[in-house]
């Protein structure tokens, strides 16, 4: 296996990392701590690079950031569990401003974790249905169904919260 050379490796990171950014921070909704998971997936991929497939690179960045991103994730509510103060009492209260978007993000966050994939690597990194299978390791069929069933999950939430849903 002749792996990925640096020149290669360098054009993978400029067209992935934007994508791979907008799919984690959406899993984490935080900005800093998304960059990080982001940089180092990447990293994990150029310790290995002459192991990886040009062709699997992709899919392997994909997964990395999103199982790094889910292990933060779990430690963040682990470490919520276990806290001593109440800081949501500090924090402002929300404006009328934010409503819409807040109601998206918990509408998104309440998705199961498979739903939620495939909906944010199908919607926000612009992935085919052969890619996504190839990051979650299944059929391609079950990507469509999942990306339907996270969209119509999706619709009803945000239709209970009063939120209108224009299919176009």
């Amino acid at each position: 296996m002749s792996g990925v050379d640096e020149a290669r490796w360098i054009e993978h990171y400029s067209a992935l990392e934007k994508p791979l950014y907008n799919v984690v921070y959406r899993w984490l909704w935080d900005a800093a701590e998304s960059q990080d998971v982001v940089q180092e997936a990447f990293l994990r991929c150029w310790r290995i690079r002459d192991r990886i497939r040009d062709d699997g690179f992709k899919a392997l960045v994909f997964s990395t950031a999103l199982r790094i991103a889910s292990n933060r994730r779990r430690r963040k509510r682990l470490w919520q569990m276990v806290s001593l103060g109440d800081v949501e009492a500090a924090l402002p209260t929300t404006s009328q401003a934010e409503v819409l978007p807040n109601a998206i993000r918990e509408a998104i966050d309440g998705l199961p974790e498979a739903l939620k994939r495939v909906l944010l690597l199908s919607e926000l990194a612009g992935m085919s249905y052969r890619e996504i299978a190839a990051v979650m390791r299944v059929k391609e069929g079950t990507i469509g169904s999942r990306r339907n069933r996270a969209i119509a999950l999706l619709r009803e939430r945000l239709q209970a919260q009063g939120v209108q849903w224009n299919d176009c």
